[in-house]
């Protein structure tokens, strides 16, 4: 699901003040998952946050430290979750100020039991991008507050994109990372991209009535609510388109992708593949569908 994103203007620019107390320093990683290129986000005043610290680019590490004011520093910097163009500038930038790193828990211990259970099997694929290597200073906990300074924020648990994944509240605004994006749904891959965890996740945000959700990646969403009902209807119109083609006959997440993904770039197939298996797994627990054989990427799927 993609739609216009308006990266123009002011927020075509690399560094965009969007508040006084809040600054945006855009990772010159542009690529089709990663849009215009990661959002790295600059939180407060003199000892500031720093949210998904982006690649390991020279170029991004320099225009983040160029953005901070005369006196200001980085006092903290925090991982929405572990993918490599949000972690990857984390080690050299913690050296280079002395700030700690925040993340959620990893996905081993985050997952819920069937995604473990297909983890274990060891044929499930996913894991793109996964930064195997990051380590974090201190694990942050569902609902604990971090604060320094003039900033705060409270770390909120939201699964489906990654099992490990955070957004962060900071009053009315909500960074929520790769969970809800304005120019594209998020790839779900499992098993740490979870489908039943992405609508739960879903419903947390919504339900916050935030005023602004800043994303990982394009331009600010103003109409949180609006976005969120768009994204999960979407996913309700592609079980839909899913369910139709199974009444056809058993079918793999590669042809089901094949036959529904009629206008997007070859280049996306493989995570439109990934995000048929996410359907199809959800559509299992739902007693929807089954596979014919152990599930996995491979498998025949049938509708019960």
């Amino acid at each position: 699901m993609q739609t216009r994103d308006p990266d123009s203007g002011a927020d075509a620019l690399p560094l965009r003040r969007i508040a006084p107390d809040l600054r945006r320093v855009r990772a010159p990683n542009v690529s089709p998952m990663t849009h215009s290129g990661t959002n790295s986000y600059l939180l407060g005043t003199g000892a500031v946050a720093l949210i998904d610290p982006g690649p390991d680019d020279p170029q991004h590490l320099a225009a983040l430290l160029t953005a901070l004011a005369p006196g200001e520093h980085i006092a903290a910097i925090i991982v929405t979750h572990r993918h490599l163009d949000h972690t990857a500038l984390a080690p050299r930038l913690a050296a280079r100020t002395g700030a700690p790193t925040f993340a959620f828990a990893p996905a081993e211990v985050t997952r819920r039991p069937i995604m473990a259970a297909l983890a274990a099997q060891g044929d499930i694929g996913g894991g793109e991008g996964h930064d195997d290597a990051f380590a974090p200073d201190h694990l942050l906990r569902d609902g604990e507050v971090l604060a320094l300074g003039d900033w705060s924020v409270t770390a909120l648990h939201t699964p489906g994109h990654t099992a490990d994944h955070l957004s962060l509240q900071s009053g009315t605004r909500v960074f929520c990372g790769d969970i809800v994006m304005g120019w594209a749904s998020t790839l779900i891959s499992p098993p740490d991209g979870d489908l039943t965890s992405f609508r739960d996740s879903c419903a947390r945000l919504r339900a916050l009535n935030a005023s602004q959700l800043l994303p990982g990646h394009g331009a600010p969403i103003e109409a949180p609510r609006a976005r969120i009902d768009a994204l999960l209807a979407h996913r309700d119109q592609r079980d839909a388109q899913i369910r139709a083609q199974l009444a056809q006959g058993p079918a793999t997440a590669a042809e089901l992708a094949q036959a529904i993904y009629t206008d997007t770039p070859p280049a996306l197939i493989p995570a439109a593949i990934r995000n048929v298996l996410a359907h199809l797994i959800d559509l299992t627990e739902r007693n929807l569908a089954q596979s014919q054989s152990t599930l996995s990427p491979h498998a025949q799927f049938e509708l019960i």
